[in-house]
């Protein structure tokens, strides 16, 4: 053991005589007070009984005095009543005011009830018909007020001594102990019980409103309270199981109302003055104890013991693994300080080291969930796809046949767009897992954004007002508009429904350059000019709970059904894919601003689109187009939509078929194929091949999901036009009238 630990075992024994001269002086202190305070109690019990018993001898006052005024003894009803309601007015004390005639019957009341209520078959009116000139009391609910009233009642006799009328004033008994019998000591409460054991007031304890008019004669409470003479105590558990002092205390003429007035408080609060003063005892004994035991460890700390020590307790943190462990300072000199420094030193080298892995590990776990999601969602977008496209090619030509039948023409247009929303969620895992086929060219942000501004508008309804701050003089952007316009219609989608109330969207546009100390801090950020688009809304905000998971897919803070969680996943694919930047600012009930950095195009001049063909333009002249497609179900569903739209159809099932009609000579303009096929024969290669023989020969392209066939590094490879599916009958008629146009 050692020096230290042998003196503060002498301190700890030197603390054990004082605290055990504490506890036996508490002990003695408790029964005193206990004694004290229910001797209290007995004194406060008497006194709210005196006080009780003021208020019933000048209430008898009031009522000698009203006997003999001449607005009682008036002949009219309505002119009693209304004088009692007056004298009530200034008496709040009491419930009402009334008189009966000598049978009982209401005369008049304070409350101007008009009401015929009869109080013959009332004890203190039968006693007060017995009685010359004194006071008769009772105490119950009263018939008039509903509420617990201490009844004083007063015959009024003629100079013969013949009954003319009672007068009744009752006393609202839970007010007076609210505010004229009030307690001065915490915790004390005051039962009032009549002759038969009902409860008449409890209070101040609110929990004890409900049980008022109940009967507790059969409780320990309610034989002390019916039993007990003045000044008796008792100490009676509550049905909480808390123990309380009760004491009883009476008066004449509350004794004659049969009212038990009881005075109770709890146990713990009589003894809460000893139980502080051993509490205060007990702090200053402990604050002595500290000030020695310090005192002594002080003594027997020496420098070199208190160094070694902080530097046993770094060793070991680092053994746990613990690298953020390190000395404070100060550090003593010599060699102790040295070796101080290098522990120091080297734990931030490890933790340097410890953090550049977990970097690491971050950037290949994201890596490889992507890479995960992109095979997953490839796997299963080819095949999807060609169940999509049939689908919804069937459901247009069931529409076009179904027009005369309404029913059947919303269903056949509800499996169309359901079909379409099951292309759109796979076309928007594409993007999010960055597999998507985009066709980038220098674009006009400025015009593109008002070119679909209507369409934001409508998206967002009238109860949100839009607002455009497009920056004049942009270069161009190098973006596939396609998927610009689709990134910011859930942008807006988004907005819209983080202001259920409205609010205001706003669309900017603006250079900004990143430098490489931005880029360092933000991952994927390649230092340089770019065109920011910026929606901002103000809406609810996000918590950076959500934040940091917002460009998750699947994750959405909606309710069931309102959203897939794929929107801002597809917006983080899609400006990843075109080497762009993205970041969200958002505050909790301020709203959120999305943020879109996108290439400058190299090129000083936008591209624009081509105007799209008028509808009456997109039917073929009789051209011939050679299907190439491996699955039968959409090759057989292609066949019968080129045939609708006026082309001559020739199919193939895989690349060696479509060569064998390639070598014939039968007359082809468009080789229409897809992109992955069995058989050893790609759609590349196979449009290689077919180029040999027929130069000059067009080639549209379709998929599902290209691989890295025609797309790579995200792009379209040059000159390759491609048609994903799933498609309709416009976007192929559309793909096959422009794939014709252009020069072979």
């Amino acid at each position: 053991m050692s020096i230290r630990a042998r003196l503060l075992w002498l301190v700890a024994l030197a603390t054990i005589m004082p605290a055990l001269l504490l506890g036996f002086r508490f002990l003695q202190e408790r029964d005193a007070q206990i004694a004290a305070a229910t001797e209290q109690l007995g004194t406060i019990a008497d006194g709210v009984a005196r006080d009780l018993e003021d208020r019933i001898l000048s209430t008898g006052q009031l009522l000698v005095g009203l006997s003999r005024a001449r607005d009682l003894q008036t002949a009219s009803r309505e002119g009693c009543s209304a004088f009692l309601a007056r004298v009530v007015a200034q008496f709040p004390q009491y419930t009402g005011l009334l008189t009966t005639d000598r049978e009982g019957r209401l005369f008049c009341d304070s409350s101007q009830s008009g009401r015929d209520v009869n109080f013959a078959d009332r004890g203190y009116f039968q006693r007060a018909q017995g009685t010359e000139d004194g006071l008769v009391v009772d105490s119950a609910f009263g018939r008039m007020s509903g509420s617990a009233v201490l009844q004083v009642v007063r015959p009024a006799r003629s100079l013969a001594g013949d009954l003319e009328l009672v007068l009744l004033a009752g006393l609202d008994l839970a007010r007076l102990v609210r505010e004229d019998l009030r307690l001065s000591a915490s915790g004390t409460e005051i039962l009032m019980l009549d002759q038969q054991g009902a409860i008449l007031v409890w209070q101040p304890n609110p929990a004890r409103v409900g049980q008022l008019g109940s009967n507790i004669a059969n409780t320990p409470l309610g034989r002390f309270g019916l039993s007990a003479r003045p000044g008796e105590t008792a100490a009676l558990r509550q049905e909480d199981g808390e123990l309380f002092i009760w004491a009883a205390g009476s008066a004449p003429h509350v004794a004659q109302a049969g009212l038990r007035v009881l005075i109770g408080q709890r146990r713990q609060d009589l003894l809460a003055p000893a139980d502080r003063r051993l509490w205060q005892d007990l702090t200053i004994l402990a604050l002595l104890s500290l000030v020695l035991g310090g005192a002594v460890w002080l003594m027997g700390e020496v420098v070199i013991r208190r160094e070694i020590g902080r530097i046993s307790t770094m060793a070991r943190r680092l053994g746990q693994g613990d690298l953020s462990a390190r000395i404070p300072a100060p550090h003593p000199g010599g060699e102790l300080g040295g070796l101080m420094t290098v522990l120091n030193q080297s734990a931030e080298s490890l933790q340097q080291q410890r953090d550049a892995i977990a970097e690491l590990n971050r950037k290949l776990t994201q890596a490889q969930r992507m890479e995960a999601v992109g095979q997953l969602t490839g796997g299963l977008a080819h095949d999807f796809n060609n169940l999509l496209t049939v689908i919804i090619g069937s459901a247009e030509l069931l529409a076009e046949r179904l027009q005369q039948d309404a029913d059947l023409l919303q269903l056949a247009e509800t499996t169309r767009m359901a079909a379409e929303r099951g292309g759109e969620l796979t076309r928007s895992l594409l993007a999010f897992a960055r597999r998507q086929p985009l066709e980038p060219r220098p674009t006009d942000l400025n015009a593109e954004i008002l070119r679909i501004e209507l369409l934001l508008r409508r998206t967002l309804g009238e109860h949100v007002e839009c607002r455009f701050e497009l920056s004049s003089h942009l270069p161009p952007a190098l973006v596939d508009p396609a998927q610009l316009e689709a990134a910011l219609l859930n942008l807006t989608l988004n907005a819209r429904d983080a202001m259920p109330n409205g609010g205001l969207l706003t669309v900017e546009t603006a250079m900004a350059e990143l430098d490489a100390s931005y880029a360092a801090q933000n991952e994927e950020v390649t230092p340089g000019e770019y065109l920011v688009i910026a929606v901002t809304d103000t809406g609810c905000g996000m918590t950076p709970e959500v934040l940091a998971q917002v460009f998750e897919p699947f994750f959405t803070t909606k309710e069931f059904g309102r959203g897939s969680g794929l929107g801002l996943s597809m917006v983080y694919g899609f400006v990843k894919q075109s080497y762009g930047h993205v970041k969200v600012y958002s505050e909790p009930g301020h709203g959120t601003s999305v943020k879109l950095y996108l290439p400058r195009a190299a090129s000083a001049d936008a591209v624009r689109s081509p105007p799209p063909l008028p509808v009456a333009t997109l039917r073929g002249a009789a051209e011939a187009v050679l299907v190439v497609e491996d699955d039968a179900m959409v090759r057989g569903h292609v066949v019968g939509e080129l045939k609708l739209l006026g082309y001559q159809v020739l199919a193939a099932g895989n690349g060696h078929e479509a060569m064998e009609v390639l070598r014939s000579e039968v007359e082809i303009d468009v080789l229409f194929t897809d992109v992955v096929m069995p058989g050893g024969m790609s759609g590349p290669q196979l449009a290689e091949a077919a180029l040999q023989l027929r130069p000059g020969l067009r080639v549209l392209y379709t998929s599902g999901y290209t691989e890295n066939a025609v797309v790579h590094h995200g792009r379209l490879d040059p000159g390759v036009v491609l048609l994903s599916k799933p498609y309709r009958r416009q976007e192929l008629a559309e793909k096959l009238r422009h794939v014709l146009r252009t020069a072979g």
